[in-house]
């Protein structure tokens, strides 16, 4: 039930991930929108600038002010002072307001580009990719990962070049105020930068497990979630919940010292801050007392010192959302980095009015190249026959399947249909060639009518209603409370052998000139699939069928039986020659016929 887990699984710290590297390619990812980025740069500067400005001119105010207090304030210069301040901060204002705006908008392009490339991605990477992986760490990849990559950008760029701006603003503007009050506030701040650094470093490694750990406890509640009947019969559980608190206290561990180690960012800025405050203040007030400096400096400085020290705050702050970045980006890249399937646009080979001739030529394959399942097979089916593959669980018949639809390439040999060999045309030609009704129904969310005309066009109500009564479910679609209007969601009970009955409705109207049933009446009662088994032979008029069946009663009108086990096929022939040989088959079909008199 459950898929191979990452390496995350053992519970250690993963290796820091390359916060500067995914970072690089995040960049790349974005060049679409580079100037705007560089628009919202500049707007997040000239608001900086602005800011950085104003406690110069509350320097002049209060100088004015001091000048005054034994005299007269020349109160017009106050308030030309004060409105110049007033103008100030409100361009800084509507700057900053404008680069947030911006970087909102392209971090959330971003987003919508990386989702829209994740579920293109998820199209083009083999299904052995999907073998190994828990669907529930895809998921997550494409929410939680997207989605703290968007936070972040938006939240990080635009406070990280606010930030380093006032930074090196508010240095310029104290030195040019006074070198040793300067000096005094510098010594402060550089403990902050060591300690920040450090506290990086040790806390990137934990982002990364947390990261891990999310898609590891999305996939392991999607799986038994999907499955819950299973766990509740098999009283599994217990299991399950161990399993949920192993992952969910490897999670809490990871996110608690990221975010601890993180959280320690704010105090320790606030704690340098405060000594910077009281720097300034012992250097101002002895400078003042020997006459040096005004009264205004000292004003100004202490705006400046919280200037200057505030940045080392957002930074820390900005550190943080880019680790938590670094790791989120490093799952969404790793996805998106995966092998593809062979680019097939040069092939210009189109398979139309197809007869429907089959052979299969001296197959090879194995799901790990050194463990083949199918070892040397060849068979040859007219077009129009009815071949049956049956065979004991394991011996191969699902994978015959799968390469003839070419999910998977075979190690050697080849797959012809009418003469053509199925690698020379694209994926998407030789699935046209098929209508396909699989074990495991799938329906979406939509009507009645949409589910059974899937992804074709042009067909008509009449074409859709003369399916559903060649299968037998016309009248309980028309029970329903809009007939073919109606809607199937979580609200709509239907029984395994009515989804399995739409299916078929399905592909009935597909209409192509191949057909697969794997199982396909599996899930269905006696009288069911005694009326699916004659409308399957209507619907097997006229075209190369191929069928899986484990129940050997639904294939005995076949043209042709290919008996598989290991790999390879042992038996083949009609129903009748088969019995009369005594072999493989004849055990087979006598052991469930025995099974049914028992």
């Amino acid at each position: 039930m459950s898929k191979h887990m990452g390496p995350g699984s053992q519970g250690k710290p993963q290796k820091a991930k390359d916060l500067k590297g995914t970072w690089i390619k995040l960049l790349k990812y974005s060049k679409a929108y580079i100037v705007f980025i560089i628009i919202a740069i500049i707007c997040a500067i000239g608001g900086t600038v602005f800011t950085i400005i104003g406690p110069d001119k509350l320097k002049e105010i209060t100088n004015v002010i001091m000048e005054g207090v034994m005299t007269e304030i020349n109160l017009d210069k106050v308030g030309e002072l004060g409105m110049t301040l007033v103008i100030f901060y409100v361009s800084g204002a509507i700057l900053s307001y404008g680069q947030q705006f911006i970087l909102t908008t392209v971090t959330q392009r971003v987003a919508n580009k990386l989702r829209r490339d994740i579920s293109e991605k998820m199209n083009k990477i083999p299904l052995k990719y999907y073998d190994s992986t828990s669907h529930g760490d895809i998921l997550s990849r494409i929410t939680n990962d997207v989605d703290i990559i968007g936070q972040s950008m938006n939240q990080s760029i635009g406070t990280l070049v606010s930030a380093v701006s006032l930074f090196i603003g508010s240095l310029i503007m104290m030195f040019k105020n006074n070198v040793t009050m300067s000096l005094a506030a510098i010594v402060a701040t550089i403990i902050g930068f060591i300690l920040m650094t450090v506290i990086m470093g040790k806390s990137q490694k934990y982002f990364s497990a947390q990261q891990k750990e999310l898609g590891q406890i999305n996939g392991h509640i999607e799986e038994i979630y999907s499955a819950h009947n299973i766990v509740k019969v098999y009283n599994g559980e217990k299991e399950a919940i161990n399993k949920f608190e192993e992952i969910n206290e490897r999670l809490f561990d990871s996110a608690r010292k990221s975010q601890f180690l993180s959280g320690l960012m704010m105090p320790l800025m606030a704690f340098v801050g405060n000594f910077g405050y009281v720097a300034v203040c012992v250097v101002g007030a002895l400078l003042a007392f020997d006459g040096k400096i005004e009264f205004g400096v000292i004003v100004a400085f202490m705006v400046y010192v919280r200037l200057f020290t505030q940045p080392l705050s957002q930074m820390g702050q900005a550190a943080t959302s880019l680790q938590s970045a670094a790791a989120a980006g490093e799952r969404v890249f790793e996805f998106l980095e995966q092998a593809e399937l062979e680019d097939e646009s040069h092939k210009t080979k189109l398979l139309e009015d197809v007869k429907g001739d089959v052979e299969f030529k001296n197959v090879k394959f194995g799901y790990n190249p050194d463990k083949l399942i199918i070892k040397n097979f060849s068979m040859k089916a007219k077009a129009g026959q009815k071949v049956a593959i049956v065979g004991p669980t394991g011996a191969g018949k699902t994978t015959i399947v799968n390469l003839l639809m070419r999910f998977y390439e075979t190690n050697s040999g080849q797959i012809l249909i009418d003469g053509v060999d199925t690698k020379a045309i694209t994926r998407e030609n030789v699935h046209d060639l098929f209508c396909m009704v699989l074990q495991d129904t799938w329906l979406f969310e939509a009507s009645v009518r949409d589910n059974i005309v899937y992804n074709k066009t042009g067909v008509t109500d009449e074409e859709v209603v003369n399916a559903c009564k060649a299968v037998g479910i016309h009248h309980f679609i028309m029970t329903l409370p809009h007939g073919y209007d109606t809607i199937l969601d979580d609200k709509t009970n239907l029984s395994a052998g009515q989804k399995q009955l739409l299916t078929i409705a399905r592909a009935m109207v597909e209409n192509a000139p191949l057909l697969i049933l794997d199982e396909a009446t599996s899930s269905v009662d006696t009288r069911t699939e005694l009326l699916i088994q004659e409308a399957m032979d209507r619907l097997t008029v006229g075209r190369t069928s191929f069928v899986i069946a484990h129940r050997l009663s639904t294939i005995k009108n076949a043209d042709l039986i290919l008996v598989m086990k290991d790999g390879d096929i042992i038996e083949s022939g009609n129903h009748n020659e088969l019995l009369e040989k005594g072999g493989f088959y004849a055990e087979l079909y006598n052991s469930q016929f025995e099974q049914v008199e028992a």
